[in-house]
C-alpha cells in the first residue's frame, strides 16, 4: 500500500510541476487572472505532494522510546498540513487575484494560448487523476464511493485524488472564465473565474481537513474490521462473553487493538496464556494491519465469588 501510495504521488508531482511552469508562462503572456490561479493551484499542489513524500518518509522511522508505536501518525499530520496550505495558500491567493482583477481588470492578450495550455493541462491532470482513481477504486472493496472516502485510513491517495478533481474543475472554471471574457469583450469574468477557482480549493481544503482530522486525533479500525475480532474471540470456547473490542489506527497500516475478554474460571495461568497467544495469532493471521493486540483476560464471576479475577 505505501508504495502504491508513493507511486501516484511521484506521478503527480511531476504531472504539476510542468503545468504549474507552463501556466505561469501562459498568464505572463495573456495576462489573465485565472491562469494566475491556476498556475498558483498547481505550484501549491506540486508542494503538497512533496510534503506527503516527507510524511511517507518520517512514517517509516521504526519506534523509540520517545514513539513506542512507532511513527505512523506522521502521514496523517502532513496530510492535514496539506489540507491548510490548499485552503491558506491556494484559495486564498486565487480569491485575492479575482477580486484584484474585478477591481481593476486588466486587458487579456493572445487568449489562443489559455486555451492550448489549458486542454495540455485537462490532459495531464486527467492521466494523474485516472491513476489515483484506479489505486483508490482498489483499496475500496465492496464499499460506496462516498462510504469508501470516509473508511479511508490512507489519507496520501486521497489528498491526491481531491487534489486533481479540484484541478480539473478549476481548469474547466478557467476555460469558461476566459472564453466568456473574449467572447464579450468583459475581462470581470476573467477575474470571477478566479474566485470561482479559489471556492472549489477552499471546499476542497475543508473536506480534506475533516477526513483527516478524525485519523489525526485517533479514529478506530472499519467496522467491519472490529467486529471481525469479535467473532475470532467469540469462537473460541475458552472465552465465555467480549467485554470490549477497542481499536485505533496508528498508522494507514498499523491498527493498535486493545480486548477486554471473561473467560471461563477453570483455565489455569498457563492455558490462559495460551489462549492469549492463539487469540494473537489468529487475529494477526485474519488482519495482518493489527500490529498489536493487548488483552485484559477477566474470570467468569460466580454468585457470590465477590471481585472478578484479572489478569493483563
Amino acid at each position: 500500500m505505501a508504495s502504491a501510495s508513493k507511486t501516484v504521488i511521484y506521478a503527480a508531482l511531476a504531472g504539476n510541476s510542468l503545468i504549474a511552469v507552463t501556466k505561469f508562462a501562459a498568464a505572463a503572456l495573456t495576462g489573465s487572472s485565472a491562469m494566475v490561479s491556476e498556475g498558483i493551484h498547481s505550484l501549491v499542489d506540486t508542494g503538497n505532494q512533496a510534503l506527503l513524500l516527507f510524511g511517507l518518509r518520517q512514517a517509516r522511522k521504526p519506534p523509540d522510546e520517545r514513539f513506542p508505536f512507532g511513527h505512523g501518525k506522521e502521514v496523517y499530520f502532513w496530510s492535514f498540513v496539506v489540507a491548510i496550505l490548499i485552503f491558506g495558500l491556494g484559495a486564498g491567493i486565487s480569491i485575492y487575484e479575482g477580486v484584484s482583477h474585478l477591481l481593476k481588470p486588466p486587458e487579456l492578450r493572445n487568449p489562443a494560448v489559455n486555451y492550448v495550455v489549458l486542454g495540455l493541462a485537462l490532459v495531464f491532470e486527467g492521466a494523474a487523476w485516472t491513476f489515483a482513481f484506479r489505486e483508490f477504486r482498489k483499496t475500496k472493496g465492496k464499499l460506496g464511493w462516498l462510504r469508501a472516502v470516509q473508511a479511508s485510513k490512507d489519507p496520501t491517495v486521497l489528498v491526491v485524488l481531491f487534489e486533481d478533481s479540484a484541478a480539473m474543475l478549476g481548469l474547466l472554471i478557467a476555460l469558461a472564465g476566459v472564453g466568456l471574457s473574449q467572447a464579450t469583450g468583459n475581462p470581470l469574468y476573467d477575474g470571477a473565474a478566479s474566485i470561482g477557482i479559489g471556492g472549489v480549493l477552499a471546499v476542497t481544503a475543508a473536506w480534506l481537513a475533516a477526513e483527516t482530522k478524525g485519523l489525526l486525533i485517533g479514529e478506530r479500525a472499519r467496522p467491519d474490521v472490529v467486529e471481525d475480532i469479535r467473532r475470532i474471540c467469540r469462537d473460541l470456547d475458552k472465552v465465555e462473553r467480549v467485554n470490549e473490542v477497542l481499536t485505533m489506527h496508528m498508522g494507514p497500516e498499523y491498527v493498535l487493538a486493545t480486548l477486554s475478554l471473561e473467560f471461563a474460571d477453570a483455565l489455569t495461568i498457563t492455558e490462559l496464556e495460551r489462549t492469549i497467544e492463539d487469540l494473537n495469532q489468529r487475529i494477526r493471521a485474519a488482519h495482518p494491519e493489527v500490529k498489536k493486540v493487548f488483552i485484559e483476560a477477566e474470570s467468569v464471576a460466580k454468585p457470590g465469588d465477590g471481585l472478578r479475577r484479572s489478569v493483563k
